[in-house]
């Protein structure tokens, strides 16, 4: 049985690479604990050519006596040397490639920026053997992978020198989706409702490792319990592990992640630099590229603004989640999570979380209000002018001339609109229009966990009410 979930996308863009008539350099990255290494290995089902894997804290000596190991492994036990340098590795590689009797050659080399270690000379080396030797061919494909993600992106995608574009296809792996999440757990035997499944991905994101971790015969909050707040929880040390594994100087990316945390709205590029201390300078933009790349930050422009004005904001569920409760922590109580369900702070993370799992599924979102094919833009609004302050975490613009605002709200029930609600509902769609001076029709959304309870205040004023169903489609 394939034990893949999901990756429809990234398995056709695969097959296409698998099936082109050219050679293709194929780069996969994302943050830790995605599924890198996992995807390229089902979707070719161990059948390499070559594989080598790259080893953290090593050196030059070792990373080539891996290699050589390797090579002896494909090389059908025919002796070579010991190569001195990542010149005379490649070189060794072009040999094996050429002997092969495989129709397509693949090459995979997993966690590739702990093989350029310092001065070793590999980056070197690969853009000698891709230029040189595989571009010149039709039957080469060659898979770099790696978790180290400003080596994937500054070096290699990025990269001002020989292989200045010459990576062919870039994979950006991403999370799981809710659906995808269900399927997951079913597989493994797990019957959650998809209220259960919320509140866990409001922890753990759609982190494949992180999920497999779930014990199915326990309840999320349960298993939110376990794997953050009990001593050696999977998740209790994660934190900065998984920021320092990815970047260089990572202490510079945390001060941008924690920036984010306690702005729920995000923040400015100008902003961030006010908030951290960081210079006003390419190096900032280099980190704020990265972390976005990555999938622990999004950028989003604020209705009607330009480019400029763009909001940053933290995305990465379990780095929010993080700094909000486990951090700090240290009297590992049994039941800390458990006991503290219903506090006014569990019910601000909740809200908040909740918003960015609707953001998260911006196309399942479309898709539940008809609009899939219609072209739109998606971003916030804030109202910077004189009288009350409102604010709209998601307004779908429409090329049909229809606006949808959208509001979200996690609940345990079905929600209700009360005057009060409906009256601060009503003053923010007028707001809005003012302010905007918008011709098109408004449309407001509710976007809910089971649903709104039916009274005079929604009636006439909901036009679309969308559910969790909604987000698992």
């Amino acid at each position: 049985m394939n034990r893949l979930i999901g990756r429809e996308k990234e398995l056709n863009l695969l097959d296409k690479a698998m099936n082109s008539e050219t050679s293709q350099f194929i780069a996969v990255y994302g943050r830790r604990r995605i599924g890198k290494t996992f995807l390229i290995r089902e979707a070719f089902q161990q059948k390499f050519t070559f594989y080598l894997t790259g080893v953290a804290n090593t050196n030059l000596q070792q990373n080539l006596s891996n290699f050589h190991r390797a090579i002896q492994k494909y090389n059908l036990g025919e002796p070579v040397s010991v190569p001195q340098n990542w010149f005379d590795a490649f070189a060794l590689l072009e040999e094996l490639l050429l002997k092969s009797t495989h129709d397509r050659k693949v090459v995979f080399l997993d966690e590739l920026p702990w093989l350029d270690t310092a001065q070793s000379g590999f980056i070197q080396a690969l853009d000698y053997f891709w230029n040189s030797f595989a571009s010149a061919r039709k039957d080469i494909i060659l898979i770099v992978c790696g978790s180290a993600a400003s080596w994937m992106i500054n070096t290699l995608i990025h990269n001002k020198g020989g292989l200045h574009n010459r990576v062919t296809l870039r994979i950006r792996l991403e999370p799981f989706s809710l659906k995808e999440c269900e399927i997951f757990f079913q597989r493994r035997g797990g019957v959650f409702s998809r209220y259960q499944i919320v509140q866990l991905y409001m922890v753990l994101g759609g982190v494949p490792f992180y999920l497999d971790h779930v014990d199915v015969s326990m309840s999320a909050a349960q298993n939110i319990n376990r794997l953050c707040f009990q001593r050696d929880g999977l998740l209790t040390e994660e934190f900065n592990d998984l920021y320092t594994s990815l970047f260089n100087k990572a202490e510079r990316h945390l001060l941008v992640i924690e920036a984010l945390s306690k702005k729920v709205r995000g923040l400015t590029r100008s902003e961030i630099i006010d908030y951290t201390g960081l210079p006003n300078a390419g190096s900032t933009t280099r980190i704020l590229r990265e972390l976005e790349e990555s999938g622990f930050i999004r950028k989003y422009s604020p209705f009607g603004k330009r480019e400029k004005s763009s909001l940053f904001q933290l995305s990465d569920f379990y780095s929010l989640f993080y700094i909000r409760f486990i951090r700090g922590n240290h009297l590992y109580e049994e039941n800390t999570w458990l006991n503290g369900l219903e506090s006014p702070q569990h019910r601000a993370w909740s809200g908040y979380a909740f918003e960015q799992v609707c953001l998260a599924h911006l196309a399942e979102i479309k898709n539940a209000l008809g609009i899939s094919g219609i072209q739109t833009t998606s971003s916030s609004w804030i109202n910077s002018g004189e009288g009350n302050k409102r604010q709209i975490d998601l307004v779908i613009d429409r090329k049909d001339d229809v606006i949808n605002i959208c509001e979200m709200k996690f609940s345990a029930s079905p929600f209700t609109i009360d005057k009060k609600y409906q009256e601060e509902l009503q003053d923010k769609i007028d707001t809005f229009r003012a302010a905007t001076n918008t011709n098109k029709a408004i449309f407001l959304t509710m976007i809910t966990t089971f649903g709104l309870v039916r009274n005079m205040y929604a009636n006439g004023l909901v036009q679309n009410n969308l559910t969790l169903e909604d987000l698992f489609r």
